[in-house]
């Protein structure tokens, strides 16, 4: 991956330019990471479908998809496993910390999921990256963001709380809401710090050997576990097409452009565009899994796709 960063205020002091200039630069990663979130906006429906045709827990589902990822991408990559071999001689810390974060927030969002819906548990764990993103790249930058990208993050925060005060009682597609929320929780801080510690390594290692080394750690990370809960699945076409779908296109697909975009846009800015990824799970959640969709939540989407298409528009303002 080329080393190139994002210009203006969120630029780290020694980052070069990139290299077909700030505004297309930006504006193409903005691009990767979007269709990245609205390919990861299937991950939670696809969850909940696999839960309900098998016996997998969602850890066990989280080591499915990595492991399939991670095998799609080293098939790929076959006879260029050099380049996979130096990055990890290179950077091994950086590597294997956002591998085991990747594994990490997965599987706290697949429990979210479990646990309290697709559509909450979607919104809560995204919507908490940027506050927090923007938060440590404010403190690092000793200066706030823009006005434009700070309506948006406020825009989106906002969203966030409309659709997660609309969590009601227990029932089918939500049985314990609390504990999702509280997974939720946890999954969008580990999202968060993954994204800041991924952003770094975008910078210096290409956007399919980061997807391959992380899904291989991840899935590596989560493997003891799975083992334990069982990971046998039943020899029927539905849940084998959703893990594949989860394997190849919400992991290999999704996590490279996602590193792709990475390397000219910040992460906050980032973690804006993935607010794509809610909107689309919560429209599925209510279209394929029978969610309810009440007003608070309607808006909220709204909210949240107004938040994406200002940063899309006014790029690092």
């Amino acid at each position: 991956m080329s080393r190139t960063s994002l210009s203006g205020p969120y630029a780290s002091p020694s980052a070069p330019h990139p290299r077909r200039g700030p505004a297309g630069g930006v504006r193409r990663g903005l691009l990767y990471v979007t269709g990245a979130a609205v390919l990861w906006g299937t991950t939670g429906v696809a969850v909940q479908l696999v839960r309900e045709s098998t016996t997998l827990t969602p850890t066990a589902i989280g080591f499915h998809r990595l492991a399939i990822g991670a095998l799609v991408l080293v098939a790929l990559l076959a006879r260029r496993l050099g380049p996979v071999l130096a990055a990890l001689r290179s950077e091994p810390v950086a590597l294997v910390g956002v591998g085991i974060g990747l594994g990490g927030y997965q599987a706290l969002y697949f429990l979210a999921v479990a646990s309290g819906g697709v559509g909450v548990a979607t919104v809560v764990s995204l919507g908490l990256a940027p506050v927090l993103i923007f938060g440590w790249e404010s403190l690092r930058a000793r200066r706030l963001p823009g006005r434009t990208m700070l309506g948006a993050l406020v825009a989106g925060v906002i969203g966030l709380v409309l659709i997660t005060v609309s969590v009601g009682e227990p029932g089918t597609t939500a049985p314990r809401p609390l504990l999702g929320l509280l997974a939720a929780f946890g999954s969008g801080v580990g999202y968060a710090a993954s994204t800041v510690l991924s952003r770094h390594a975008a910078q210096r290692v290409a956007p399919m050997t980061l997807t391959t080394v992380s899904a291989a750690v991840g899935a590596l990370a989560l493997a003891p576990i799975a083992l334990a809960e069982g990971i046998g699945v039943p020899a029927r076409l539905a849940p084998i097409g959703l893990l594949l779908h989860l394997g190849v296109v919400t992991t290999a697909v999704a996590y490279a452009l996602f590193y792709a975009g990475l390397r000219s846009i910040t992460g906050s800015a980032a973690a804006l565009a993935t607010l794509a990824e809610p909107l689309t799970a919560v429209l599925l959640a209510g279209w394929i899994v029978g969610e309810s969709l009440p007003v608070p939540v309607l808006v909220g989407g709204v909210l949240l796709l107004g938040a994406v298409t200002v940063v899309h528009l006014s790029p690092g303002k």
